[in-house]
């Protein structure tokens, strides 16, 4: 009997559909438990959504917090010198607070970490299993690309400040062309760096269009020559693969510099406002947990896929079965076996209450109308 996708909600039908995916690029399944010591998440707080936690005591004593980060933890589990990259996906649920409210919610999350000797390769490696992962969820997809080496290179040749880079960053990420130019000319800065630093909010295209655009740009300093060229590289390899069509630069998707550091990235769905798929590399967070190797890895919310349902969720059942006590109950049950056996999904019900089916078959009296 051929499985019914359908069954599934659509959170469940991707995360085994990217199960296969990524299994057969040799990534291996990571289990958790729904916690880890407090400690450990306000040691590398800064790296998380939200420091605000859900905090228990165990029988030890030890303060606890229900997961609100995955990635934390494969880090934490990880040997610093293993064999070639440490590659691992993991199906997990996460404890956040939401953005409006601020309650906290379960959160349904897939994602893949790559973590150990990572070179071009496994980069290229990751970002092409982020395109693949969003053609899984729709073909509607854009994946948003940009490079913390080439942002810290272009204020560095602009003379900012270390100190100035977190609201040059702000404007960037919000796209507020006004409040950088107002930052430019409290600094005095003069209008070829402004227009430098401009470049990282109006610059937006496909990855080969905005390099060969930003080329002539780059090629002066140490820093953004290699960025540049480190993308050029993956552009190169994603459009060899047929991959990357629907993949785009743009410097407004930013993670923090303490962090995160060389390439990136958030997917998004047509229509979902929320970005279902954030990544990058991680190098620095992994540092700071006391481990010298490079890391690169995303994650796909899962929750944020229920609002893509189809037009049928509309739909209880397909159809609605009435019976009352003079219905046979082996003639009830065999036309529900039947109804199953057919594809369909069916209620059994004594009244028909306020239920949206497309059918309804009533056996009640002993009879079938």
């Amino acid at each position: 009997m051929e499985f019914d996708w359908n069954i599934l909600r659509s959170g469940e039908q991707t995360i085994y559909r990217l199960r296969g995916l990524y299994e057969k690029y040799g990534y291996r399944r990571f289990k958790m438990s729904k916690f880890e010591e407090y400690d450990l998440y306000v040691r590398n707080k800064d790296f998380l959504i939200s420091d605000r936690m859900i905090t228990f005591t165990d029988a030890r004593g030890i303060l606890m917090a229900l997961k609100p980060d995955v990635t934390i933890s494969i880090v934490k589990n990880t040997r610093e010198n293993e064999p070639g990259p440490r590659k691992v996906y993991y199906n997990e649920n996460v404890y956040r607070t939401s953005q409006g409210d601020g309650t906290f919610q379960e959160i349904m999350q897939t994602g893949l970490e790559c973590i150990g000797e990572v070179d071009l390769y496994h980069i290229y490696e990751v970002m092409a299993l982020a395109v693949q992962s969003l053609q899984t969820i729709s073909p509607d997809y854009v994946l948003d690309v940009s490079h913390m080496g080439l942002v810290s290179g272009f204020m560095e040749a602009a003379g900012v400040a270390e100190a100035d880079y977190p609201e040059i960053l702000e404007a960037v990420r919000e796209k507020n062309a006004a409040a950088l130019r107002a930052f430019c000319q409290e600094k005095a800065m003069s209008p070829t760096v402004t227009g430098l630093l401009e470049k990282l909010i109006t610059t937006y295209g496909t990855m080969e269009t905005v390099l060969a655009e930003l080329a002539p740009l780059c090629m002066g300093g140490i820093k953004t020559r290699q960025a540049w060229e480190e993308l050029n590289t993956i552009c190169t390899l994603l459009k060899a693969n047929g991959l990357g069509d629907k993949v785009y630069l743009d410097f407004s998707v930013e993670g923090g510099m303490d962090y995160y550091s060389g390439i990136v990235f958030r997917g998004f769905i047509k229509g979902l406002a929320a970005g279902v798929l954030s990544g990058g590399q991680y190098d620095k967070m992994v540092e700071k947990m006391g481990k010298r190797c490079g890391a690169i890895g995303f994650a796909i919310y899962l929750n944020e896929l229920d609002r893509l349902r189809p037009a049928d969720d509309q739909w209880d059942a397909d159809v609605l079965v009435l019976y009352d006590q003079k219905t046979d109950l082996t003639t009830l049950t065999g036309k529900l076996a039947s109804l199953a056996a057919e594809g369909k999904k069916a209620l059994a019900r004594k009244e028909p209450q306020s239920l949206r089916v497309k059918e309804t078959i009533d056996m009640r009296g002993g009879e079938q109308a």
